[in-house]
Parts: structure tokens; sequence; C-alpha cells
């Protein structure tokens, strides 16, 4: 550990070793403890020393020291090991337990899988897919042109291949499955293999992940090594929904950018693709029971056939990642009108949806027939935000609906909301929709309701204790869209916040960072969304005894992570800032 001047620190990570900066950056107590933790034992010990030899020189017994100095030695290199071990220590996000070694080992070139005893037969490729993807990304750095010569490597020291036992035979996609995996690196039983050992299919893809950042090119050498080894990590998830929610109305999002954004999912161990289809703005997607539905899409070409989407969620599936389909009713529905007017109030008062209609519900029928037939996951979003009612009473046709059911707006607001639920209800799914429609009529939502926070503080403590189950989302912090939040606020979100019940506690799912659209699109979206959705990535899956109070103890790990995403192709843009930054001068990826 080398610390230097203030007036040399102008680069972050050497300002890690600055002792103003890392004085000015903490809080006093915070201080206190850093130096009481790196100089107040050693200092007691030299202190302890120098009394130790001055008894002895006394007594003519000077000589007797030169066996103690080698205990301070050991001392110093120990606590100076301890904290380089923490910053060594680069996976995102923090497995649940780790413990390492010292060693280095390589990778053979015909580095390979073995599922020899395991009950899972893959027949569909899901295992064999995810191995070549970690292969791929491992190799993506450099050219790797040592591995075959296992002379440059050192022979005891090569990794011939993984060895994965998985013990649930099937790979249906189930929400709430086990996705934990224990890793060894290499395996006691056999030391030429990794050995990687899950319940499920989607257990072994989270741990392939872990091994790929395990991994690293050895620039003299032209090949991959394992450094730290033997590795020893059992993990798990902390909250089963690990959200983030992209927005193809506000802009149209290609086939390949939305595969993309799942691919870099995958990195971060996020398993909940939160498709907002449609908006006010446009009606993207084919509904084949109302075909000019996407009569509302901004042009022919930005349009996704149900094919396509069918497609996005098999690729999504096959990587462990549920889609989560959302059609927002009554608002956000004005481009619903474009290919069926009657969908609207009238020509001048164009949403929210007709609620007086029994076609406006038989559209929300078909759509979620057809839902139903691609969109395999067990929820499905039915949005309830934001409903402005004054179209309502301001048409006469319906405001004389209302008249005669005994309607109020805000009653009719609860109408709609809960018939749309019956008819999602109908297909199988459970629902989950926008916290106003706890907020207005929460204890008639139906039990199976999901409700995804996103307004205030203190709407999932209130949630719970009503017994129904939440999303966080709140816009305070987990918004990517504000691009003025820095990455420390994403960190620092904890969803049980105030949450001292067991059983409130057991009905947070988790949570989602939103991928509003107003302002983004094909060209800047990764870089919104990383490396700030990691952070909350990291508060999701990590145990919460093991995730840092202070996010800036994380600034190097995360920023590896963000450098990593950058070398697998992902526009992550620096840490430094808030969302979708520019690097500020030249310099290492490591500094920004």
């Amino acid at each position: 550990m080398i610390f230097i001047t203030h007036k040399h620190c102008t680069k972050p990570p050497i300002q890690r070793l600055c002792l103003t900066c890392i004085y000015k950056e903490r809080d006093f107590y915070d201080s206190l403890l850093f130096f009481a933790t790196f100089f107040f034992p050693p200092l007691i010990f030299i202190f302890t020393i120098f009394r130790f030899t001055k008894r002895e020189k006394m007594r003519g017994r000077g000589a007797k020291i030169a066996g103690v100095l080698p205990f301070f030695t050991l001392f110093m290199a120990g606590a100076i090991s301890a904290f380089e071990d923490i910053e060594r220590l680069r996976i995102w996000p923090l497995p649940a337990e780790v413990s390492h070694g010292g060693r280095r080992m390589y990778l053979s070139g015909d580095f390979k899988l073995v599922t020899e005893g395991s009950k899972y037969e893959d027949t569909t490729e899901i295992l064999k897919e995810g191995f070549d993807r970690m292969l791929d990304v491992v190799r993506l750095s450099h050219v790797v042109s040592g591995g075959r010569n296992s002379s440059r490597s050192g022979g005891s020291a090569l990794l011939q291949g993984l060895h994965v036992i998985i013990s649930s035979s099937t790979d249906e996609l189930e929400y709430g499955a086990d996705e934990s995996y224990k890793l060894v690196v290499p395996s006691p039983e056999k030391p030429s293999y990794a050995h990687l050992e899950t319940k499920s299919v989607y257990g072994a893809l989270h741990g392939l992940q872990t091994l790929s950042q395990l991994c690293h090119f050895n620039v003299k050498k032209k090949i991959i090594e394992i450094l730290m080894t033997p590795w020893n990590i059992t993990d798990q998830p902390r909250f089963s929904y690990r959200g983030l929610l992209i927005d193809t109305s506000r802009h149209y999002l290609p086939l390949p950018v939305i595969k993309n954004v799942i691919d870099s999912m995958t990195y971060a161990k996020l398993n909940v693709l939160h498709w907002h289809i449609v908006d006010t703005q446009s009606f993207p997607l084919e509904i084949p029971s109302y075909p000019k539905l996407w009569n509302g899409a901004y042009s022919s070409s930005q349009r996704y056939t149900f094919d396509d989407a069918a497609e996005i969620v098999k690729y999504a599936e096959r990587r462990g990642i549920h889609v989560l389909a959302e059609i927002d009713v009554p608002g956000h529905a004005l481009s619903w009108g474009k290919g069926y007017p009657s969908l609207w109030p009238s020509k001048n008062c164009q949403e929210p949806l007709d609620v007086s209609s029994n076609f406006t519900f038989k559209v929300i029928d078909g759509i979620l027939s057809d839902f139903s037939k691609i969109f395999k996951f067990k929820f499905v979003h039915l949005g309830g935000d934001e409903v402005n009612t004054t179209c309502w009473s301001a048409t006469p046709r319906i405001a004389q609906w209302l008249k005669k059911h005994q309607m109020s707006e805000e009653e009719a607001y609860q109408y709609f909301v809960l018939r749309a639920q019956k008819i999602a209800l109908s297909h199988g799914y459970e629902i989950i929709n926008w916290e106003e429609t706890f907020n207005n009529f929460g204890s008639k939502l139906n039990p199976k309701t999901v409700v995804h926070n996103w307004l205030g503080t203190g709407v999932v403590e209130r949630v719970t204790a009503s017994g129904l189950r939440c999303i966080v989302s709140n816009q305070d912090k987990w918004y990517l869209d504000h691009i003025d939040a820095p990455w420390q606020g994403f960190y620092d979100n904890e969803p049980l916040q105030a949450i001292k019940d067991k059983k409130q506690q057991s009905l947070v799912l988790g949570g989602e960072v939103c991928m509003w659209g107003e302002h983004i699109d094909a060209s800047d979206i990764e870089q919104t969304i990383w490396p700030r959705a990691a952070a909350a990535a990291e508060r999701l899956w990590t145990p919460y005894a093991k995730l840092a109070t202070n996010p800036d103890k994380v600034t190097t790990r995360l920023a590896h992570f963000r450098c990593l995403l950058n070398q697998r192709g992902v526009a992550a843009a620096p840490l430094v800032g808030g969302g979708r930054v520019v690097p500020l001068e030249p310099g290492s990826c490591l500094a920004q």
C-alpha cells in the first residue's frame, strides 16, 4: 500500500491512496475507524517493540529482538494484504460467500463442458449455449493464442474444463425458482477442472457469469488465467424479482438493441425485463386479434411483429430472464385510437380509454389473449397510473353512462382497473399495477395484485401491511431517465427501508430500475442504463449484511465492472457524474 501527498492526487484511483482525500470523503467516525484500522495497531506494535527493546537492552538481551522483528513484518504484511484483498475482489454483484487463495491457474485452449452426474440433460442446449457465451466474453478482450500450449501455463496449473452438476431435470423458467449456485475453482476431487453445482440450469447460468469475471487475459503468455485460486463461492439472490424497464413507445428500439440490453442484464444477474410496449405516443406491437392497433406506430418500419415479440421472449428466457409485458390502461392509451377511434371518449378528448364501452374491454381481452400465447411470465403489467378522468365527464355520452350507473369519475377509474384485472386473471395471469391503484382503492384490488411503487415514500410499508405484494421502483432513486442521479443513490436505495416485520419483508418481491424512453433511443440507451443499473443490481442480489454501508467503498469494484462491460461491447458510461456522462479527460478506463 502506497500513500501519496495531496498535491499529487488528481485521479480518482489515486485519491483512494491519498490520506487527505480519504479523510475529506469520509465522515468523522468513518475516518476515525479508517485510521484506527490501518495505523493504530502498527503504532501500538511499534511502541511495544520499542519498550521491549529498551527493556531488553537494559538487561543486556538486545540480541533477542531479532526474533521479534519478523512478527512485526508479518503483522504489517497481513494488514496491507487485507486492504488489497478487498480491492482485488473484482466480482459484481458481490456473492453471498467467497473465499480464495493465492495461486494462478490457466484455461486450456480446449476448455470444455462436462456434465457427468447431472440430472439435467440439456436437450434444448441452454447450458451449452450459456457455456459458449461465457467463453466468448472471456476471449473478447484479446486474441488468445497460447491456450493449447500447456508448457506456457505450467502443467498442473492448467484447467481442462468445467464440471457442471444440476439437480433439476427441467429447464422451464419459473418465477421464484432456485437461482443458487456453488462454484469451486479448482475442484478438490478433479484439480484440472472447475466445479459448478446448482439446483437449476438458470442457477448454472449465474455461476457461469461469475466464472467469467474470475478470468483475465495474461498479456505475456497470451492465455486466459484465473488468479487467486482456489476459489470457493456459494451464492444466491437476495430478491427473486430484479428488473429493468425499457420503453418502446416513446422511442422505437430495434430488436438487436433489445437483445443487447438482455445480454447486458445477464452480466449483472438481473432477471426481469419489464417491456413497457405501448403508451400515448405509439402502439408498435402487432396484435393479431385487433390488427389495426399498430396503426398507432410511428411508421410501418417502427413496428414489432407478433413473431418479433416471441423472439424477444425466447431470447430472454434462454438466458434466464423473464419478460414482463405491460399495457397501461386506462390512461396512457391515446395511440390505441389511431386504429380504433371508438376507443377514444371523443375525437377531441382522446384518453383515457372509454370506460362506458364494452368494445374497450373486448380489445383488452383480445390483447391479453394474444399475450398469453407468447408472454409466459406469470405476471402481466396493467399500468393504471396517471389517469386523468376529465374526458369521461366532459364527453356527454360517457357522462350519461356515469350517471346511469351512479358512478363518479373516481369510481369509474376503480371499475375500469378491476374489470381489466378480471380479464387478466381469466387468461392465467397475476397482475401488477402502478401504485396509484393502491393509493385510491387498495382494499378493492384483487389479492393476486402486485403493487408497483414509484411515487411516494412509505408506500411499500403500507402495501405489505395490507397483505399485498410490492415491487420497488421509487423515482427519486431508481429512475434511469433522471440522468442527474448518480450511481451512489442507486446503490443506497433499500427496498426494505423501515420494514421490520418478517412477513411484510417477504411480500417485497424485489425492485426494478426504469429506463423511460422520452430522451433515449438506440443511440444512447446502454450508457444511460449502465453502470447505474449495476449499482441497483448488487442491492437486489447481495445479502444485506454484505452490502457496503458507504457506496464509495465499492467504487473500484464497480469501475472494474464498468470497464468489463465496455470490454464486452456494452456502452457503459463513466462512474463520475450522473448518467450518460462522457470521460472528463484522457486516462485509464478505471479512472473514469
